[in-house]
C-alpha cells in the first residue's frame, strides 16, 4: 500500500466539508489505492468543534479502508503540519450590507495567516487549493506570504463554473454531458467570469456547428453560468455546497492525472491579457501530479476580449483593495 498523504481541510464541519470529506476518504479525489490522513481545521468555537467531532464520527462509521487517521483541531499549525494538500474552504461569508472591500479585508486576514503557516509547516511537495471566496484574490494573498513554496503551488477553484457551463451547453445542444469538451473559464470566480464558448467542442465538432444561437451564448448562457450561485441561494436558501464540493474534488483529481486538460485559477503571468500579478482562471494541462502548464494560444474574438477585460478589471480592483496585505 502507498504511504498515506496528509490532506488539510479548513472549515471542515461546514456544508462543503460535510459533502467533500466522504469522497476524499473513499478515494474519489486521489485514487482508489491512495490512503489519506485528514487534518481538519475549524474555528476555535465550541459549537464548531463539536460539529467537527460529529463529522469525524460519521467518517469513522463509514469504515473507509483508505482513511488512515484524522486530526481534529482549531490550531492551523497542527492542521497544516506536513500537509501534502491544503484545501482552503473556510472563509467569512458576505453578510447583508457588507461591502466587497470589507469582505476582502476580513478574509484577507484569514488567508494571510494561513499562507504564512502553510509555507512554514506544510510538506515539501505542498499544494494549496483555495475555495473560500473571493477565491482568486484569497489565493493571491496566501501565495504572497510564501517564501519557500513557489506561486504555482497555489491555485483557486473555477471548476464549479466550468462544470456549470458544460451542463448548460449539453442541455442546449440536447446531447449527453460527456459530448461537451474544451469549455474553459477565464478570469474571476464571480459573475464576471467568462466561459469561452467559441473554443468549446460538442461531439468533437466546433461548438458553432452545433449551437448557432449566438445571442443565447453571449447573453443567457454567460449570465446563467455567472449568476448560478445566486440562483441556488434564492432556491434553497443556502449557498452551493454539494456542487462546490464536487468541483473541488474535480479540481484536485484532475491536477493529479498527467495529460488532463481543465480550468483552474493560477497566477496569470500576463497570459490572455490578464494583469501578470492576479490569479485568473484559464485552461491548463496537468504535466505531473500537482503540476501544470497554462495552455496558451486559444483564439479570442472581440467579444471574448471584452469579457476578459471586464473580469481582469475586477481582479485588479480586488488586488488594489488588499494591497496592504500582500508581500
Amino acid at each position: 500500500m502507498k504511504t498515506p498523504i496528509k490532506v488539510a481541510l479548513t472549515g471542515a464541519a461546514g456544508q462543503i466539508g460535510y459533502a467533500l470529506l466522504p469522497r476524499i476518504a473513499s478515494g474519489a479525489m486521489f485514487g482508489p489505492d491512495q490512503p489519506v490522513i485528514l487534518q481538519l481545521l475549524e474555528a476555535p468555537i465550541e459549537k464548531a468543534m463539536k460539529a467537527l467531532e460529529g463529522v469525524a464520527m460519521e467518517l469513522d462509521d463509514c469504515a473507509f479502508p483508505l482513511l488512515k487517521g484524522m486530526v481534529l483541531t482549531d490550531d492551523p499549525r497542527v492542521a497544516f503540519a506536513g500537509a501534502n494538500w491544503s484545501l482552503l474552504v473556510g472563509a467569512k461569508p458576505r453578510g447583508p450590507g457588507m461591502e466587497r472591500a470589507d469582505l476582502l479585508q476580513d478574509n484577507g486576514k484569514i488567508f494571510t495567516a494561513q499562507g504564512l503557516v502553510i509555507d512554514e509547516v506544510a510538506a515539501e511537495d505542498a499544494r494549496v487549493a483555495v475555495v473560500g471566496n473571493p477565491a482568486n484574490t484569497n489565493c493571491m494573498i496566501a501565495a504572497s506570504k510564501a517564501k519557500r513554496l513557489p506561486a504555482d503551488r497555489f491555485t483557486a477553484m473555477v471548476r464549479l463554473d466550468q462544470n456549470r457551463a458544460q451542463t448548460q451547453l449539453a442541455k442546449k445542444a440536447g446531447v449527453d454531458l460527456t459530448e461537451v469538451s474544451e469549455i474553459f473559464i477565464y478570469g474571476n470566480h464571480s459573475p464576471t467570469m467568462f466561459p469561452a464558448f467559441d473554443n468549446a467542442k460538442i461531439g468533437g465538432k466546433a461548438l458553432r456547428e452545433v449551437i448557432s444561437d449566438r445571442a443565447w451564448l453571449e447573453t443567457e448562457f454567460c449570465d446563467t453560468v455567472g449568476k448560478r450561485g445566486a440562483a441556488i441561494i434564492a432556491a434553497r436558501g443556502a449557498s452551493s455546497a454539494a456542487s462546490a464540493a464536487n468541483a473541488l474534488l474535480d479540481h484536485v483529481h484532475d491536477l493529479m492525472i498527467p495529460g488532463k486538460v481543465h480550468s483552474i485559477a493560477v497566477k496569470s503571468n500576463g497570459a490572455y491579457g490578464f494583469d501578470p500579478e492576479v490569479w485568473a482562471g484559464m485552461p491548463v494541462r496537468t504535466t505531473a501530479p500537482g503540476a501544470y502548464e497554462v495552455i496558451e494560444g486559444y483564439a479570442m474574438d472581440d467579444f471574448a476580449k471584452a469579457k476578459i477585460a471586464v473580469t481582469n478589471k475586477e481582479l485588479v480592483e480586488e488586488r488594489a483593495m488588499v494591497a496592504s496585505l500582500l508581500g
